[in-house]
C-alpha cells in the first residue's frame, strides 16, 4: 500500500485527541445536522489521525461522534505527514471543500425529486430558509397535497427554470393575468401557479396548431 494513502483502523473516541490549533469552528446546530447525517447515512467519512491519534481532520464527526455517545469510530492513520504538513493539512482540508460551488439547477432537480420521495430533506444540511430559496415552489407543492400518499405524489411534477429578470416580470405578469380568466375548478391541480403556466401555454397551443 502506498504509505501517503493511509490505513483504516477503528479506534475508541476516547483514545483521539483534537488539534489544538484547529481554526475551524462547529457550532451546535452544526453538530446536531452532523448527528442526523450519520443517523440517516451511517459514518461514512472516517476521521484522519496522525501516529499519535491527533484529529487532523473530522472535528465535526468527533464531536458529533461524542455527543451520540459512540465508543468506537472508524479513522484512516496518516504516519508520513511532517509537522509543517499536519498543519498545513489542517487548514487546506476545510478550505479547499470551500472553493466548491453548486450547478443550482441541478440541485433544485435533485432536492425537488427527494421531496416528491418523501425524504427529509433536513438531513442534507440546508435550512428552511436555503430550501425557499433553492426551491420556491417547495412550499407551494407541500400545501397543495398535505395528505397525500407518496405514490399518489407520483402524479404530479414540479419544474424548475432558469430566467433573466426582465423574463421573470413578463411570467410573473402572465401568470397574474391567467389567474384572472377563470377559476381552475376544471383541474385536479391545486397549485394556482401551475393551472395558470398550464392555461397560458394552452392559448398558446391552441393559437399556433
Amino acid at each position: 500500500m502506498n504509505e501517503k494513502q493511509g490505513k483504516l483502523v477503528n479506534l475508541p473516541v476516547d483514545s483521539l485527541t483534537p488539534y489544538a490549533n484547529n481554526s475551524r469552528t462547529h457550532s451546535a446546530a452544526q453538530i446536531d445536522q452532523i448527528i442526523a447525517s450519520i443517523e440517516e447515512f451511517g459514518f461514512t467519512a472516517p476521521l484522519l489521525i496522525d501516529e499519535t491519534h491527533t484529529i487532523l481532520a473530522g472535528m465535526g464527526r468527533y464531536a458529533a461522534a461524542k455527543k451520540m455517545g459512540r465508543e468506537i469510530v472508524p479513522c484512516i492513520l496518516l504516519e508520513h505527514l511532517t509537522p509543517e504538513q499536519k498543519r498545513a493539512y489542517v487548514i487546506a482540508d476545510n478550505r479547499i471543500a470551500e472553493n466548491a460551488g453548486w450547478n443550482r439547477e441541478l440541485l433544485a432537480l435533485e432536492l425537488t425529486e427527494l421531496d416528491l420521495a418523501d425524504f427529509d430533506l433536513g438531513v442534507i444540511g440546508f435550512s428552511d430558509k436555503e430550501l425557499e430559496k433553492l426551491l420556491p415552489g417547495l412550499s407551494a407543492i407541500a400545501e397543495a397535497m398535505p395528505d397525500l400518499p407518496t405514490g399518489d405524489k407520483s402524479a404530479y411534477q414540479q419544474m424548475t427554470f432558469t430566467l433573466h429578470n426582465t423574463q421573470a416580470e413578463m411570467v410573473k405578469a402572465a401568470i397574474a393575468a391567467a389567474k384572472k380568466l377563470k377559476p381552475f375548478d376544471e383541474t385536479l391541480n391545486k397549485n394556482s401557479n401551475g393551472n395558470a403556466i398550464t392555461r397560458i401555454c394552452e392559448m398558446f397551443l391552441d393559437g399556433h396548431s
